[in-house]
């Protein structure tokens, strides 16, 4: 069988050591030796002043929105995976959707002022399969309007814009440590955010709003990452270059064995030194994209159409007509793309998508 993803494992010794040192200190949760020593690594490796790690990656989207959103309305884009709407519909603020870039895949920002309103707070845009968005022009109207910009970096582990990281953009970006992901914990994710004053009231809301033991700061909830967690994080650690070097091998070979003739792939934003998280391709038709992956699956390879539907369809929101996200939405599929995945079996796939 070949998955879409499958999860990089570090050597079990490796991990074993890492969650010794947890079971020496006596010391498995509340921001132990492990959590601190992995966030120090990460902001070394990502080069950014300020980061703190959670138990998901979805509770940092929804500690951003409770700080910034205000109750109000947050422009977003219908192409993402659902957390990014639901946290707002979670933290009793409106979704107010804009269409999506054909090519890019991004929030279409020559749509975005348009959609402002008196009741806007915030701008949620996704960096879609780590792809960044075109930040220097919602970076304007932000400031333009006075609206506080959060970036769903889920996919972006490693993605540099312009020389720098994809994180240090926005008031707060967020990425997802889940298993899928380039770099993971297992669970887990991480919140940024370069204002000194708005660090501190996201260090707190992950906590409780504990100021110490006996005192609060302000309203919180548990966003704590675990040391198992961080002990997971700091085994994969040594291998995040192997990792996006063998997942860039996937993405050339994919690029060079593929008949393009009839597919559409993903066009990466233009000073971008990407990442290689995601292979998704686009179909001329819903039809063509499910007889694809009818074939492939009786091969016992299983791609995923990710990202569907277009948000703005859910029930629970049921947004405007977004006829962009919606067509893209409808035919996109996702190709395994992971560490160890051998070239005959890349052959096998292109081989049947071509025919």
């Amino acid at each position: 069988m070949i998955p879409v993803t499958q999860t990089f494992l570090p050597p079990i010794d490796e991990y074993q050591a890492q969650v010794q040192r947890a079971f020496d200190n006596r010391w498995l949760t509340n921001r132990g030796e492990l959590v601190k020593e992995l966030e120090e690594k990460l902001k070394s490796y990502l080069s950014v002043d300020w980061l703190t790690i959670t138990n998901n990656g979805t509770i940092p989207l929804q500690i951003a929105i409770k700080l910034l959103g205000k109750g109000g309305e947050i422009i977003t884009t219908p192409f993402s995976y659902v957390a990014t709407t639901a946290s707002i519909v979670w933290e009793n603020c409106t979704p107010v959707f804009v269409d999506i870039h054909p090519e890019y895949l991004t929030i279409d920002e020559t749509k975005i002022e348009q959609a402002i309103t008196e009741k806007t707070t915030c701008i949620l845009a996704t960096h879609v399969f780590g792809n960044p968005c075109h930040i220097e022009a919602i970076e304007i109207i932000a400031k333009k309007y006075g609206l506080s910009v959060i970036y769903d970096a889920a996919h972006s582990f490693g993605v540099n814009y312009n020389d720098q990281s994809i994180f240090n953009y926005g008031d707060v970006s967020t990425c997802s440590f889940h298993a899928t992901k380039l770099f993971h914990t297992g669970e887990g994710g991480v919140m940024f955010a370069k204002d000194k004053d708005l660090q501190h009231k996201l260090f707190y809301a992950h906590n409780f709003g504990h100021n110490g033991p006996l005192a609060f700061h302000g309203l919180g909830i548990n966003a704590k990452i675990s040391e198992l967690q961080a002990a997971m994080g700091l085994a994969v650690f040594p291998y995040i270059e192997t990792i996006i070097k063998e997942r860039k091998y996937v993405v050339e070979q994919y690029d060079k064995l593929l008949d393009f003739s009839k597919i559409q792939k993903l066009k990466i934003r233009a000073n971008t030194e990407w990442n290689y998280s995601y292979y998704p391709i686009i179909f001329e038709t819903e039809t063509t994209l499910l007889k694809v992956q009818e074939v492939l699956n009786q091969k016992e390879i299983f791609p995923r159409r990710y990202f569907y539907p277009s948000l703005n369809t859910i029930e629970y929101v049921k947004g405007q007509s977004m006829p962009i996200s919606e067509d893209i939405a409808s035919r996109i599929m996702c190709l395994p793309l992971y560490v160890g995945l051998e070239l005959d079996k890349i052959e096998e796939i292109c081989s049947l998508i071509n025919e």
